[in-house]
This record gives C-alpha cells, structure tokens and sequence, in this order.
C-alpha cells in the first residue's frame, strides 16, 4: 500500500512539474522548413534571419475579395495590441501566395493601405507558386491550391501561426476571428 501511495504522489508531481513548464497550450509541432523569400522593400529573407524572435505567420494575397481582407485586418489589430501590451521580441510575416502578382512593390502599396508598421511586420513574395504550396503544406500543414481556370482567387488556409524563436509552429488560431487576437496577445505575453 505505501509502495502504491509513493507511485501515485511520483506521479502527481511528475504531472505537476510538466504542466507548470508549458505556459500555453500547444496545438502543433513543427518545424518551418528553410526558406527565401523577398521582402516588400525587396530584401532577401531566410527562415534563418527570423530565428530568435516569436512569429505569427500568416498566408494572404493583396487581390484577395474574401478571406484575406479579415485577415490583414486582424493582423493589423494584432500588431496594435502587441504594441498597446508592451510585448517585445516578435514579429509579423505574411506569406504570399499570389507571387506572380505580389510583387514587393504591389506589397508595400498593400502594407501601407492598412497601416503596417513594416519594423515589425514583413509581407513575403519572390519565390513561385509550387515553392509557398510547399512552405504551406509541408510546414503549415495547410492547403493551398491555385486559382481555378478562368479566376484569380487562390484557395489557401485562414489560420495565424505562432512559431517559437527556434522556427517550430506551437499554435495555430483561426485568423478571420477577431477574437482570436486577444489570445495571441495573451500566449505571447505568457511566453516571454
């Protein structure tokens, strides 16, 4: 009987002591492939040069008529409360998947009609389209398909993605709700 109170308290504190090192849910486990990519001032960028700091992620196109335009928005929103909670170390990045179209210069118009502060938020293109499917699916784990004959709408996944500084996915939350910002910013602060 103490042999079997002792195994029940090991294990209550081993399960203590696990739980009180993670300070936010995980919902994903893994790694971002390496990538480069042009920035909307078009500079080079690796998943390298982003290592050490906290992602959020993102896949949007600038002519967009559906998902993406509550997406940035959100992002946006995102951006002015990690500002408004004093949260350091992060930053923003949006993934094309329109690069044929997205330009870096299509890009900055694009940051600018929605009041990016470009220091800590970067819009991505210069790669083809099979290049950013393969960052999103093998990656991200989210599909991403071209436009269908006749149209421009690229079908692609609405999720925002935290990434630790060591280039692992942690979290993903549904990028068209609002709401969700709010537990960004509540993660983020939580981590550091």
């Amino acid at each position: 009987m103490k042999n079997l109170i002792r195994l029940l308290l090991i294990i209550a504190l081993l399960t203590l002591a696990a739980c009180g090192g993670n300070k936010v849910e995980t919902t994903m486990n893994e790694p971002v492939e390496d990538f480069e990519a042009t920035t909307q001032d078009g500079d080079k960028l690796t998943r390298d040069d982003l290592k050490g700091q906290w992602l959020v992620v993102d896949f949007i196109f600038t002519n967009c008529t559906t998902v993406c335009l509550p997406m940035t928005s959100n992002m946006k929103k995102l951006q002015d409360k990690l500002e408004e909670a004093e949260v350091e170390n992060y930053h923003l990045v949006s993934f094309s998947v329109d690069p044929d179209h997205d330009t870096p210069e299509v890009l900055t118009e694009y940051a600018e009609e929605y009041g990016a502060d470009l220091s800590t938020w970067t819009f991505l293109t210069g790669y083809d389209f099979e290049y950013i499917k393969n960052i999103s699916v093998n990656s991200f784990k989210s599909l991403l398909a071209p436009p269908l004959e006749g149209d421009d709408q690229v079908t692609h996944g609405t999720a925002f993605y935290l990434v630790n500084p060591d280039g692992e996915i942690i979290k993903k939350y549904d990028g068209k709700i609002a709401a969700e910002m709010d537990q960004i910013v509540e993660d983020l602060k939580n981590l550091q």
